[in-house]
């Protein structure tokens, strides 16, 4: 059996992100809204948390219509958005036209930092 280090050592390299970007001169070339127009259909899972609980199987299986589940939020705190498992905005719940929407108020940025809107 070969050794894992082996293996890996004996993988061919792609190229990098880096080396990707790099044009035949040697610069790299700028993400212009031109190459952003490229990504703009691509389907992306967005998810609303209004809140978490812990419950014990046998409380989930008693669990019926018109059953409430406490959570760790309450009414009226904010939810959180995410894209594809990643937060990246904190939102109020509203309705209109008797459908529930989210009114963004808060933009997580990629830093941790928080920008705010």
């Amino acid at each position: 059996m070969e050794n894992l280090n082996d293996i890996i050592t004996d993988m061919p390299v792609g190229r990098s992100a880096d080396s990707a970007a790099q044009k035949p001169g040697g610069k790299s070339e700028k993400f212009n809204s031109t190459n952003i127009e490229l990504l703009m259909d691509v389907t992306l899972r967005v998810t609303v948390e209004l809140g978490r609980t812990r419950m014990q199987l046998a409380r989930i299986l008693e669990l019926k219509n018109g059953s409430v589940v406490e959570l760790d939020r309450l009414a009226g705190d904010p939810v959180d958005v995410f894209v594809n498992d990643r937060m990246v905005a904190r939102g109020e719940v509203v309705v209109v036209d008797d459908k529930f929407g989210v009114r963004i108020i808060e933009m997580i940025s990629t830093n941790s930092e928080k920008a705010t809107s």
